[in-house]
């Protein structure tokens, strides 16, 4: 198998949102920036959120300018569907990293996007990017606002029939795709991995995934998203409009039997969000959120949980001990209640939303020279003075990888570590200069 060589001044690991302002930071400044994703569209988690707290703006309309502004800076290569292999330091400002490219099995430079491959195709399986509430084909475009909006097969599923490949104007479709091996050279890396949710299967006590209407944060954020699986908020099971939503926190943080026994952070206040939000698109629901604490640490999120109260949402301090459901899968919850006088009680819903807790995107000490903590998340050496560093001189973390937080943390820790990487770049070209200096007056003299 063929390698390709490239050189670059930062490497960035990971599209989601930190890795986005990474890249756009450094590149704006002068420096030749590679974006790899693992992906097949940039954007990562937020592209597929509705709205955010406490602003309650939209997602897509933050993350999506981005995603453009990335797709066409001169200064940016962008490399999708990747896996970063190795990252190896050979010197000071000198890292060669190891990427293996994927097979799309479509041609990226004859693909334009015009998604008849997708339309031609009669194979149908559950959407990863709809959290499994939707469909997509067997060849298809990540999502409507994707980029780049080039196609991707799943080899799995696929019939080979051939019918896309009749449909494509191009011949972009290539069912003999290999994958490729790209080794790129920078001065500078930057960790942009991200997370993902703790498994909805974890607790067999909360139904172990098995129960239709039991669903995790992100799926009802596709609910509520206005491109979302069903176009308005629909119960899996059935397509029943829910007359009653419940909320369950902390169920995948703050747990030791799952691993996690740190606060997520974010949870308390994506409920909060996704709660009002269903207050607005489903004015008579009833919804209740059950808790063990509110943890409303941002500026204007303890006003805006106090807004959640005020609009008639239920807040139940309770521990909930298990999730089972009726013949009409219904969720029934137990919980024991931690005020009042601690009695257990079950109350029945139509949909139940597991509140899920962060855990690493990937594990990077697996293929770059950093350490972790106990929690799996790259560990900074000085997190209160420098929150991008890493025990490897030249290599930066941005985002989630350090460490579960929210949106607003995400950016302006990115812009900390494209700062941190800009002035690494700029104390080796300080270094070459002196160094050419140096050896000039020696000749001289």
């Amino acid at each position: 198998m063929s390698e390709k060589t490239m050189e670059t001044d930062a490497l960035v690991i990971g599209a989601g949102i930190a890795g986005l302002q990474t890249a756009l930071d450094l590149a704006d400044q002068g420096f030749q920036v590679t974006l790899v994703e693992r992906e097949a569209s940039i954007g990562g988690k937020m592209i597929a959120l509705s709205k955010v707290f406490p602003t309650l703006d939209c997602a897509s309309c933050i993350t999506t300018p981005k995603m453009a502004a990335v797709a066409h800076h001169e200064g940016i290569t962008l490399l999708t569907y990747c896996d970063v292999t190795s990252v190896t330091k050979k010197g000071e400002g000198r890292f060669a990293v190891r990427i293996t490219q994927r097979p799309r099995y479509v041609a990226e430079d004859k693909c334009i996007g015009c998604r008849l491959c997708e339309y031609t195709c009669r194979v149908m399986v559950p959407h990863e990017f709809e959290g499994n509430l939707g469909v997509r084909k067997a060849v298809y475009v990540p999502f409507s606002t994707a980029i780049p909006q080039i196609a991707v097969m799943d080899p799995q599923n696929c019939m080979l029939c051939g019918r896309c490949q009749k449909a494509c104007p191009t011949g972009a479709i290539d069912y003999f795709q290999q994958p490729k091996e790209i080794l790129i050279k920078a001065h500078t890396v930057v960790l942009a991995t991200g997370y993902q949710l703790t498994p909805l299967n974890a607790k067999p006590q909360y139904g172990g995934g098995q129960l239709p209407n039991v669903i995790h944060a992100l799926q009802m954020e596709r609910l509520l998203a206005p491109h979302g699986p069903y176009g308005r908020v629909l119960r899996p099971s059935d397509g029943k409009v829910p007359d009653s939503i419940g909320f369950v926190q902390c169920a995948g943080s703050r747990d030791k039997s799952l691993g996690v026994p740190y606060c997520s952070r974010v949870c308390c206040m994506y409920a909060i969000k996704q709660a009002m939000l269903l207050s607005g698109a489903l004015p008579l629901v009833d919804i209740t959120i059950y808790y063990m604490d509110i943890r409303a640490f941002g500026k204007g999120y303890e006003q805006f949980f106090q807004n959640a109260q005020a609009m008639g949402i239920e807040f139940v301090k309770a521990k909930v001990a298990r999730i089972t459901e009726d013949q009409d899968h219904n969720p029934i919850v137990r919980i024991e209640r931690m005020e009042e006088d601690g009695r257990v009680e079950e109350r029945m819903h139509d949909l139940l939303v597991l509140s899920l807790g962060m855990i690493p995107g990937c594990r990077p000490e697996a293929f770059a020279p950093v350490d972790v903590a106990e929690d799996g998340f790259v560990q900074c050496p000085n997190p209160k003075i420098h929150p991008a560093w890493t025990r490897e001189k030249g290599v930066f973390v941005a985002g989630t990888a350090a460490g579960p937080k929210d949106i607003v943390d995400t950016i302006v820790e990115a812009g900390s570590a494209a700062m941190e990487a800009a002035n690494y770049l700029n104390s080796l070209k300080t270094k070459d200069v002196a160094g050419i200096e140096e050896g000039s007056m020696a000749a001289q003299g």
